[in-house]
């Protein structure tokens, strides 16, 4: 299947622009996967109880579908990439930073700066293109100190479940070779008006990005949910794609709760595109609002 058609129909391009004071901001859709829904999706929850909530938000009850929505920011001095999608190294569907980067009209080699949230295949990816160079040979990419910490560590590799072992290759296929990238920390500053979040649980060393421009903020908030249209309803639950279940349903609430408190805009990696929105408290739980497109 090629870049441009979908069963013999054009692709509508996806990307969305809106404003963050001075900033402009885009988010891109880098495409979508749906497959069953896997039994013990949620750790502490039973599987009916899961397929009543995604009926609740107008899902299908057995099925699993994922967006995938890295994030463009043009800051007036620079072009800021965060996460960089599946490559040309995930299944039909997936894919489609680069074409959606062209249709903004934005040159990889326009991109100063990649930085990565977290080290998942989903959001590293497509740091290569498909003959290994480098997808945007003029940026800097940061990491998270405490992802490249864990999964360059060649120990804990060795001794990794089976289900882990193909993420830590991957990683290093990704990084093994070519330049090492810039770590940074929680807390940091890592481009004038960006600074680093904590958000572990997801992974040990995830990171969220707070954007500020004039007095506007938001927050890109990485794999926090799974989904928030279930996520937020449901901040306790254990998606079993989390490799540390507590640590990761208190930086959901953290997040969350910082956002309904602040009206803070927040960008999802994994939310219906364009994977912006807000939060409000429902109850025990918090609503996911999509932002009105304009």
């Amino acid at each position: 299947m090629s870049d441009e058609h979908d069963g013999g129909r054009p692709r509508a391009p996806g990307f969305h622009r809106y404003a963050l004071g001075a900033f402009e901001v885009v988010p891109l859709h880098d495409g979508v996967l749906s497959a069953d829904r896997p039994a013990g999706f949620v750790r502490n929850a039973s599987d009916a109880e899961v397929g009543e909530a995604f009926a609740a938000a107008g899902m299908a009850r057995d099925r699993l579908t994922l967006t995938f929505a890295p994030l463009l920011v043009h800051t007036g001095r620079q072009t800021v990439l965060i996460d960089t999608g599946l490559g040309t190294a995930g299944p039909a569907g997936t894919g489609r930073l680069a074409a959606n980067l062209a249709a903004a009209g934005v040159a990889p080699e326009a991109v100063d700066v990649v930085v990565i949230s977290h080290f998942h295949s989903d959001h590293i990816m497509g740091l290569l293109r498909a003959d290994g160079t480098p997808a945007f040979p003029n940026a800097e990419v940061l990491v998270p100190e405490g992802e490249w910490a864990f999964w360059m560590d060649e120990a804990r590799a060795a001794a990794a479940p089976d289900a882990l072992r193909g993420q830590f290759a991957g990683v290093r296929r990704v990084f093994g070779s070519g330049a090492a990238p810039r770590p940074y920390r929680w807390g940091e500053e890592l481009l004038p008006g960006m600074t680093a979040v904590k958000a572990s649980g997801h992974t040990p060393g995830m990171s969220a990005l707070e954007i500020v421009s004039g007095d506007e903020a938001m927050m890109f908030v990485a794999d926090i949910t799974n989904n928030p249209l279930i996520f937020a309803r449901h901040p306790e639950w254990q998606a079993m794609f989390d490799l540390d279940p507590e640590d990761a349903t208190a930086t959901r609430r953290t997040l969350l709760d910082r956002a309904a408190s602040d009206r803070l805009r927040l960008h999802f990696f994994h939310a219906p595109f364009p994977a912006t929105g807000f939060i409000v408290r429902n109850g025990a739980g918090y609503e996911y609002l999509p932002a009105l497109w304009a």
